[in-house]
């Protein structure tokens, strides 16, 4: 598939996957004209790209754990490091919990307050 279909089938700029083959993170073929061409395993390899991006990685990390993640393949510092990301993200998602919370508190003490006629007041 070209690089626009690739682009249409995972939701990712065309810029981003040129960034992605910058980066070793995605490789393609050239036609004669110089179009890039990808395999259709290139949708999922994107997708995954995405997500570990979305996990918090940078293009260094995930270049060097996507060959072992694709094929399977662990050694013991790779499942070390994975479970060190791992803890990250679950750090994040229990600050962004508690960041929730504390809005919801504040929305429910804000809405009880319009209810009552009371306003916020500035110092």
């Amino acid at each position: 598939m070209r690089i626009g279909e690739l682009a249409t089938g995972t939701g990712v700029s065309v810029r981003a996957l040129r960034y992605y083959e910058e980066q070793n993170l995605l490789t393609s073929e050239r036609t004669p004209s110089g179009q890039r061409q990808y395999p259709d395993s290139a949708i999922d390899r994107v997708l995954l790209i995405q997500q570990l991006y979305a996990a918090g990685l940078t293009s260094k990390s995930i270049a060097d754990l996507l060959p072992c993640v694709v094929n399977g393949e662990a050694t013991p510092e790779l499942l070390t490091r994975l479970a060190a990301e791992r803890d990250h993200i679950d750090t994040r998602i229990a600050d962004l919990t508690t960041a929730r919370t504390r809005l919801n508190a504040v929305i429910t003490a804000a809405t009880t307050n319009l209810r009552t006629g009371q306003h916020c007041q500035r110092p």
